[in-house]
């Protein structure tokens, strides 16, 4: 098990000043931040192992790469509730939003709270809210289509949001949805040419990228040769 002073050194020791220049090109948050990659950052988080107290202090250190490094360390089931609700309010950018989901679509509150926070204004409150459909609709085997059938009105809700972050999340969720299998697909798209009649940039926008994905030839070929 690393301690935090440890982990904390390590991380200052790869900062990178030239990356963090490239990733607030693509959006990403600046501050606080040490210009680290994904990769090297899974590859301490397997040198470390899962340790949710450690995950914690990293948390709080406000380092952009170390609370991305504590969602991939923290244990799902010691997750709190309580600790979900200050780890969302504390969201500040697009991938700590997209990684972190990983972790909290393993917890027992998931599905609890995608309604509660896709109707939260903060911007990235909201985006977890649809980045854990995506996430949920692409590996969780558990879930039945009714279950993602309800999450529809949500989606459709959400499709208004002129706001990118929020924009691209909606749209996420509602692609991976509809290439789950044949049955969502049909939904999905019915569902996409709904958001499509709305008078909204965001909602055309999302509609767009929804139907040209899921009718495609390659995810058609891929769900018929699936079932």
């Amino acid at each position: 098990m690393a301690g935090y002073v440890q982990v904390i050194q390590k991380l200052r020791s790869l900062k990178n000043p030239k990356n963090i220049e490239g990733m607030a090109r693509f959006g990403i948050n600046s501050k606080n931040t040490l210009g680290i990659s994904i990769y090297d950052l899974r590859k301490i988080a397997k040198e470390i192992g899962k340790d949710h107290q450690l995950a914690l202090k990293l948390w709080d250190s406000g380092i952009h790469e170390a609370r991305i490094l504590a969602g991939f360390v923290d244990e799902p089931e010691k997750v709190t509730e309580a600790q979900l609700e200050k780890w969302v309010k504390d969201f500040d950018s697009w991938d700590t939003v997209d990684q972190v989901s990983e972790l909290i679509a393993h917890t027992p509150f998931a599905v609890k709270k995608i309604p509660e926070w896709s109707r939260r204004e903060e911007e990235f409150v909201r985006r977890t809210a649809f980045s854990l459909i995506a996430e949920l609709a692409w590996w969780n085997k558990a879930l039945t289509d009714r279950y993602f059938e309800q999450l529809f009105p949500l989606i459709k809700s959400a499709s208004v949001d002129e706001r990118n972050y929020v924009r691209k999340s909606v749209n996420w969720a509602l692609r991976n949805i509809g290439k789950r299998n044949k049955a969502l697909n049909r939904r999905a798209i019915a569902v996409a040419k709904e958001i499509r009649k709305i008078d909204s940039k965001s909602a055309r926008s999302i509609a767009a990228d929804a139907l040209r994905e899921l009718t495609s030839p390659v995810v058609q070929a891929r769900l018929t040769k699936k079932s």
